[in-house]
């Protein structure tokens, strides 16, 4: 059994306390560094772990670097959707990288956070590609214990999942509602792990939602996680198949009827 006698990870973690490292004081020194402006972001953010959406917008001449954005680590780029300014990071992988970012993001301007990562299938909702909208993860990752006390799920803000259960419907590709896996090792995915994810009623297995719902839900700010079941794990042949200009058409078709349903045109600039 894991304790804080057996691991480090749940030692002195002082869920009270303010960190002393601050993401805006960084961004100040990034800014300082680099004589970037002290521009706000878009009010709704997307982070794009595989980078098939930023590849898609850079490509098509639709994306625009802002020129603000003082991270050490990424790019971000700002593109119109259907009217509304949205800020989009790709290659933002993995829980502790995502929510990084979303702490980043968050004090520049961010005020609604979506994230619609590839994602492995556990028990199949319909024969992929299809998006879930995660409203609860697995903490089986690192980053969560960081925000909140030891326990078994991370949930997505009750106020944003009832306005978009069983709402997206008449999309290229199904989306439904359900509960995933976060995990840091994709590589350690073994049939036991597996089996009791299934047990679970677990749908799918991805990398950032159960830390990024812990960091909602400790800084009270608006995350949506969308999970894009593309794959069975590479364990059948003709897998990770997302659609249309590698599934950057259906997840941005998602992303904006996400914005339409929750009625964010205060999002818009």
């Amino acid at each position: 059994m894991v304790s804080d006698d057996t691991s480090p990870l749940l030692r002195a973690k002082a869920y009270d306390q303010p960190s002393v490292f601050q993401p805006a004081n960084l961004l100040r020194e990034g800014r300082r560094q680099r004589s970037r402006p002290d521009v706000p972001v878009p009010a709704v953010c997307l982070l794009d772990p595989d980078g098939d959406i930023v590849r898609y917008l850079t490509a098509s001449g639709q994306a625009t670097e802002h020129p603000g954005w003082a991270c050490y680590h990424t790019t971000l780029w700002t593109f119109d959707l259907d009217g509304t300014d949205v800020g989009v990071i790709g290659c933002a992988v993995g829980a502790s990288f995502a929510v990084l970012l979303a702490e980043q993001l968050a004090v520049s301007g961010c005020e609604l956070l979506v994230s619609v990562t590839s994602s492995g299938s556990i028990t199949p909702a319909a024969e992929p590609p299809y998006f879930v909208i995660i409203d609860r993860a697995l903490r089986d990752e690192g980053t969560s214990h960081h925000y909140l006390p030891p326990g078994t799920w991370s949930h997505a803000p009750a106020h944003l999942v009832a306005l978009l259960d069983g709402q997206l419907n008449g999309l290229s590709q199904l989306v439904v509602t359900g509960s995933t896996w976060t995990t840091d090792a994709p590589y350690r995915e073994t049939t036991e792990a597996i089996a009791h994810a299934e047990s679970l009623g677990i749908i799918a297995v991805e990398m950032e939602a159960a830390a990024l719902y812990a960091f909602s839900a400790v800084c009270e700010h608006d995350v949506i996680c969308v999970a894009h079941v593309t794959n069975t794990m590479a364990t059948e042949g003709d897998d990770f198949e997302k659609g249309e200009a590698d599934g950057a058409h259906a997840a941005l078709e998602v992303l904006a009827a996400v914005i339409e349903r929750l009625r964010i045109d205060q999002f818009e600039r």
